[in-house]
């Protein structure tokens, strides 16, 4: 079995660097890191992760803690946090709230007891106290797609920005009845997003048509519900955004049973791009999120707070990515 001792004689360095690459504890400059990483994988060395562990007072564990992954956003990010965290030597453990508070508070208190060494969260927005005590008492917290606690930091695409360049951009298509399925206003995503809304409807003059259902809001019954009061209560409705993908797919069936064809007599698109809408059998426009990016920067922003010195924590940082229209068949 190889040795650190082997990695280090294969490439042309001491031990110490050896240790240090692989362990990310100092700077190694980048061609001797990669030098590195070509000898252990030739020799097939792989590190005691509990030793190190032991040594490092920590695991190399990131709790990933998310709404939804059944065709959501959520499912790409979590590639990218994947993606991240092999890099840099951690696995991750995923757990599911479907949007109930007193799940996120038992997953929250069961990762911290567990002794993951931070934690990424879209969070429901119910439990800020406890993530911010997760985060005093050591264990990082980056939020996910959702800001909810300025004292934390976070990782967000520009939801009012989106929300405004879809209602332009239908303007621009001729619509003028241009409803929106909106979401609960307490999470900042669906906020941001009605915001962006509700501003570019008032420039434009229009007259501002939303709803909203009981249902849970990452779902294609939700999507269905709300697209059927819209077109219900306005018949002459000639756009419908929807939040997220799955919410235009329900959308995308209302419109359907009612026999409208689109986009001739109803464009619909949505304002949290996925992969799942550019497969559909009448593609989905959208404002695409670049969710594998938005992954990495969370998991590398988590893990840079776990392995900075205790003296020298880094600030809270907010990332802030810009979204991007793609036109397809539904507009």
């Amino acid at each position: 079995m190889a040795t650190l001792k082997d990695v280090a004689k294969l490439a042309h360095v001491d031990i110490s660097t050896v240790s240090r690459a692989l362990n990310n504890t100092s700077y190694v400059h980048p061609d001797t890191k990669e030098r590195i990483y070509a000898a252990a994988k030739e020799l097939g060395y792989r590190p005691n992760a509990m030793a190190r562990a032991l040594r490092q007072g920590r695991g190399q564990v990131l709790g990933v803690v998310v709404p939804r992954l059944h065709m959501t956003i959520f499912s790409e990010i979590l590639q990218g946090i994947e993606a991240q965290a092999q890099q840099q030597g951690y696995m991750t453990t995923v757990c599911v709230t479907e949007e109930d508070p007193k799940v996120e508070k038992d997953r929250l208190n069961r990762l911290r007891d567990g002794g993951v060494d931070g934690i990424v969260i879209a969070a429901t927005g119910r439990n800020g106290r406890l993530l911010r005590d997760i985060q005093a008492s050591g264990v990082p917290v980056v939020q996910l797609v959702r800001r909810q606690e300025l004292e934390l930091s976070s990782v967000v695409a520009d939801y009012e920005s989106s929300g405004r360049e879809a209602v332009k951009y239908l303007a621009s298509k001729g619509c003028r009845q241009i409803g929106l399925i909106a979401g609960s206003q307490h999470l900042a995503p669906f906020h941001g997003r009605y915001e962006g809304y509700r501003k570019a409807i008032e420039e434009l003059g229009l007259e501002e048509i939303t709803s909203s259902s009981d249902r849970l809001v990452n779902s294609f019954g939700y999507g269905y519900e709300c697209a059927c009061q819209l077109l219900d209560e306005n018949p002459d409705l000639d756009a419908i955004i929807a939040c997220i993908d799955v919410q235009g797919l329900g959308a995308i069936r209302a419109a359907a049973e009612r026999g409208l064809r689109i986009p001739e007599q109803l464009k619909i698109m949505s304002l949290t791009g996925h992969r799942v809408g550019r497969m559909l059998e009448t593609t989905m426009t959208s404002m695409e999120m670049p969710a594998f990016q938005m992954g990495e920067a969370a998991a590398r922003l988590v893990i840079e707070e776990i392995e900075a010195d205790p003296k020298h924590k880094p600030a809270r940082r907010h990332i802030n990515f810009a979204t991007n229209l793609v036109e397809r068949e539904s507009t």
